[in-house]
């Protein structure tokens, strides 16, 4: 509360900074670049300048880009001792085109992907009223990796995969040789079967050529008298009460996938025998 300007709550996936914060002192130091090629609002880049690290987000919606150069300024203004830019972008031509100068120097890359079109977004629960939602998209752009189908089209629009795949390709090509991508992603519903995001992440990383080091759980709970109290999504709670489906767990977590970049192969020399 006030370090984020009020706009920022309508963005319906955001990072909670505590956990930017956790990621962002574990895996960089003061001094090195941190990047967020899908920057949202920026908390990976206000989280980064007040903790002395330089920041670049990239972010393909103008709205959140906005948001995001916003909170920046507003962290210099708080005494943030490092610096953050934040540009509209398409996170999936890193290193080809975007950001090239920077290639090969990044320290860490924290980011989440979006998925699937209508997210928890703001919501108010009246008595005997239907209830009230808001602010539950990223936006109404086709070509953001929310709106994209779980499979290739036949008028050739990407899918899902493809469109990550491309920006995890374009991480490898902006890390530094001992950076790290730091990804977080949980397992998700999508008409009422589990779907699981972050094994999916694992397989199109190691296509990227980045290999897994640590996998970690972030537990999206609060503490009530010693014990863990679930902070599930009020639609995730209304499931589970109704029984809409059978054997109905709620999603508490976000997996925190840490990868490394396999080393480069240098190409054969000229006359080089095989």
């Amino acid at each position: 509360r006030g370090r984020y300007l009020p706009a920022s709550t309508a963005h319906p996936g955001k990072m909670l900074p505590e956990l930017a914060r956790t990621i962002i002192r574990a895996y960089s130091d003061p001094g090195e670049l941190v990047l967020d090629p899908m920057c949202g609002i920026g908390t990976t880049l206000v989280e980064a300048i007040h903790l002395d690290r330089d920041a670049i987000g990239v972010e393909l919606e103008p709205r959140w880009a906005a948001i995001a150069a916003g909170n920046a300024v507003l962290a210099r203004e708080q005494g943030a001792p490092a610096h953050a830019l934040c540009l509209q972008g398409d996170a999936r031509r890193l290193g080809r085109g975007l950001l090239d100068e920077l290639a090969g120097q990044v320290a860490l890359i924290l980011t989440s992907p979006p998925y699937g079109p209508s997210l928890h977004g703001q919501v108010k629960a009246g008595h005997g009223r239907p209830v009230e939602k808001w602010d539950d998209r990223y936006s109404g752009n086709p070509g953001n990796l929310a709106h994209l189908p779980a499979s290739r089209s036949r008028g050739g629009r990407p899918s899902f995969a493809d469109a990550l795949a491309e920006i995890l390709a374009g991480c490898r090509r902006m890390l530094a040789p001992t950076g790290r991508l730091a990804l977080t992603a949980r397992p998700y519903r999508s008409q009422g079967a589990l779907v699981d995001l972050p094994g999916q992440i694992v397989r199109l990383a190691e296509s990227a050529g980045l290999t897994l080091s640590e996998r970690r759980v972030a537990l999206l709970c609060g503490v009530r008298d010693s014990k863990l109290v679930s902070r599930a999504s009020f639609f995730q709670l209304n499931h589970q009460r109704r029984s809409t489906f059978e054997r109905m767990l709620l999603i508490a977590h976000e997996d925190v996938l840490v990868f490394t970049p396999e080393p480069q192969q240098a190409a054969p020399a000229r006359g080089a025998r095989r």
